[in-house]
């Protein structure tokens, strides 16, 4: 019988099934290593193995940025031209039926400036009261001639404390308008510290002359640096 010149013989391989297993099981493993020791750590921030951190893999992935631009007027990073301060003041408050239940005190800022603020009111022993104060958190420029007064809210509530911060958004006054609803005097704890000056006792926004108990000095309120 006679066979074709072209006629090559072909091998045959005789795998066995449990070895051509280990063989896939093999190449599925070693893939699943680089998807999750590699691909996922450099890609994705992913590192379920922890190879990626000690490999440095980790470290190639970076996400994608996005330039934040300040809106007209903000300034997010500046210096100021006064030191910081912490002031502790005692607000005292009348009985609700006498006329000094209620009264104001505030800070002189400049845009920008900060301060970060936490008050308690207390009753004359020193206990926490239990009625709560009616208070006005709010701002406002100067008055002068010719000229509007800018006024700002920025809270209004019932409450026995609060603490939070503020960032001046014009040149004025800022600070509480206090009521007490309780039929006992109380006083107002008012703990502040950043970027302010005092006023001075008699000035509008401390009409009622409070002195502090701590804190920057009376006669360095409203005086920076250039005398204003």
């Amino acid at each position: 019988m006679s066979q074709d010149a072209s006629y090559v013989p072909t091998a045959q391989l005789n795998v066995k099934p449990k070895t051509l297993l280990l063989i896939t099981g093999g190449g599925l493993a070693a893939g699943t290593l680089i998807v999750l020791g590699a691909i996922m750590p450099a890609e994705y921030n992913l590192d379920p193995l922890g190879l990626g951190k000690l490999s440095g893999l980790a470290r190639l992935w970076a996400p994608e940025e996005k330039t934040w631009q300040p809106g007209a007027g903000m300034d997010p990073a500046h210096s100021s031209n006064i030191p910081s301060a912490r002031t502790v003041v005692e607000i005292p408050l009348g009985a609700s039926d006498w006329p000094e239940a209620a009264l104001e005190y505030k800070f002189a800022m400049k845009p920008g400036q900060t301060l970060l603020y936490k008050w308690q009111a207390l009753n004359e022993d020193g206990s926490p009261v239990t009625i709560p104060v009616e208070f006005d958190f709010h701002g406002h420029t100067l008055a002068k001639d010719g000229e509007e007064m800018t006024v700002a809210n920025y809270r209004k509530n019932q409450a026995l404390a609060d603490e939070g911060a503020l960032m001046a958004p014009f040149d004025g006054i800022h600070g509480w308008y206090f009521k007490n609803h309780a039929p006992d005097p109380i006083r107002i704890r008012l703990e502040v510290e950043g970027f302010y000056e005092l006023v001075p006792p008699g000035q509008p926004g401390n009409e009622f002359r409070i002195q502090p108990l701590s804190g920057q000095p009376e006669d360095q309120a409203l005086e920076g640096k250039d005398g204003q």
